[in-house]
């Protein structure tokens, strides 16, 4: 069975957060710091902070989406508040993460 992740980077540079989703986390995460990722070229490194797994392609696309909302990134910021600095505001989680 394969399966679609939802998946938060870090970037060590600018400290923003960035939120996608892959088939394959391992191979992404390459691909983010190898700088193959436009949207992300210029934030290297990377590290991941947070994934998800999910069954199907439909359900992490839903996933990431929900992500990148208000209600999304309170998500985040909640589960990830003893690992993110006070320094990730909601409103630089937004800007790099607009709502498609």
């Amino acid at each position: 069975m394969s399966y679609f992740y939802v998946y938060v980077l870090k970037s060590e540079i600018d400290k923003q957060l960035y939120t996608g989703y892959t088939s394959d986390l391992r191979q992404r995460l390459k691909e983010h710091n190898s700088g193959n990722v436009k949207s992300t070229k210029h934030r290297r490194p990377l590290k991941l902070v947070y994934f998800e797994g999910c069954l199907n392609q439909q359900d992490a696309t839903h996933r990431e989406k929900y992500l990148k909302t208000t209600y999304g990134k309170r998500y985040l910021k909640n589960r990830l508040k003893n690992y993110l600095p006070c320094e990730i505001t909601e409103e630089k989680f937004q800007r790099v993460n607009p709502v498609r």
